[in-house]
């Protein structure tokens, strides 16, 4: 099977959208698969069992020959796009792909995975854009199309994603789709510490510079507001002042897109931790690479993963894969919905999110219960084999594909 996978943005770029891509194109060429990916210059090209082709400029509207160019030329058996918005330029052009792709390529399977439910916003789009945009659309056929989101929910074979919350979103906006959606989580989206698990933790201790009988806490992931990591530092604050054997690793760094506003949060958030006088007894890693296992051996150096999303957890949170993956008890949040995965003191300590007194006294039960910690952490590691395991995230990839 030869498969075109197209992604806006790829390695060495600093998204976890980048990442995800270069993982799921590894797994699906560990497969049998011959995979192709199309993504903008600049990409990593050498050094994968597959083939990338850093073609694209932009993906504006003079980028439109290019792409169905590449598309006829490849002549895939199947597309795979990767869909939120930011990751091409938030411009219209690829809402519009599955309806390209078929008019070159009537054959292939065409499957939309959407990373989550960022569309193309409409305010952002000069008059120009939006001219053209009107003549594609009488083009492709008015009904089922809106701005957003273009024809990809109308004229996609299947649709992927990533949670039960963004299946809800897209169903509001075409309620069609419904009926050819899958489920696939992300699975960890970080190259994985080939040490046996105590070198690994061993290795990451010493990199963290954290003695072997201090409790660990890690937050992974990159870092903007919706992390509740001002409500962790808060939290941990509190679990200080009664809990002197206790460190905090912020295990994470800055995603490119909005740079200059996060590396000004990032410096709120140090300051805040200053402020708190805690400073002392928390570590920032900062960016990991992206082919770096060192992310794995901070997870490995834990004892426990705290993860206060200010919207609740959530099946597409990779962070919450990468940390099952390594058998961490987690704590994290309950938002207005939550996932039927998600069970409460089995696979997951959960609190309100924003009550820093609440996920203080989440954290304080983990140090003391020593049960509690191996319960979640198996139900984690159970979560991971049925919803975070790369061969079951194939498995139901290729079955859409086909």
């Amino acid at each position: 099977m030869k498969v075109l996978l197209i992604s806006g943005v790829f390695p060495p770029a600093p998204y976890a959208e980048a990442n995800h891509a270069m993982h799921l194109a590894e797994a699906l060429a560990g497969h049998g698969v011959e995979v192709h990916v199309l993504t903008a210059k600049g990409a990593v090209t050498e050094g994968f069992p597959f083939r990338v082709h850093a073609l694209m400029r932009g993906w504006s509207w003079t980028d439109l020959p290019r792409f169905t160019h590449f598309v006829r030329e490849c002549a895939p058996d199947a597309i795979l796009m990767l869909y939120i918005s930011f990751m091409y330029e938030d411009h219209p052009m690829a809402t519009f792909a599955p309806s390209l792709a078929k008019a070159v390529l009537p054959g292939a399977t065409f499957v939309t995975q959407f990373e989550n439910v960022l569309g193309v916003p409409a305010h952002t789009c000069p008059p120009g854009t939006r001219i053209v945009r009107r003549l594609v659309k009488q083009w492709a056929g008015t009904d089922g199309v809106d701005f957003q989101f273009g024809s990809l929910l109308r004229d996609s074979d299947h649709v992927i994603v990533l949670s039960g919350r963004i299946e809800q979103f897209l169903a509001k906006q075409y309620p069609l789709v419904l009926a050819k959606t899958v489920l696939i989580p992300p699975p960890p989206l970080i190259p994985m510490a080939t040490e046996e698990p105590s070198a690994a933790r061993a290795a990451g201790r010493a990199a963290l510079r954290i003695g072997p009988d201090i409790f660990t806490l890690v937050f992974f992931g990159y870092l903007y507001k919706d992390k509740g990591v001002e409500t962790l530092l808060r939290a941990f604050q509190r679990v200080r002042r009664r809990e002197r054997n206790v460190r905090l690793v912020i295990a994470g760094g800055i995603a490119a897109h909005l740079h200059e506003e996060r590396v000004a949060y990032v410096k709120e958030l140090t300051q805040l931790a200053a402020t708190l006088d805690i400073q002392d007894d928390v570590t920032w890693t900062g960016n990991i690479e992206w082919d770096s296992a060192a992310g794995s051996r901070y997870l490995h150096a834990a004892d426990a993963c705290v993860l206060p999303f200010d919207y609740g957890v959530s099946m597409n949170n990779s962070t919450f894969a990468a940390a099952a993956a390594h058998g961490l008890p987690i704590i994290s949040t309950r938002g207005p919905v939550l996932e039927a995965q998600f069970v409460h003191g089995d696979n997951v300590f959960l609190c309100p999110p924003f009550d820093p007194d609440a996920l203080a006294g989440a954290i304080e039960s983990l140090v003391h219960q020593p049960a509690l910690r191996a319960r979640l952490a198996a139900g984690a590691l159970t979560m991971r084999k049925e919803w975070f395991s790369w061969d079951r995230a194939i498995e139901r990839t290729l079955a859409a594909l086909s």
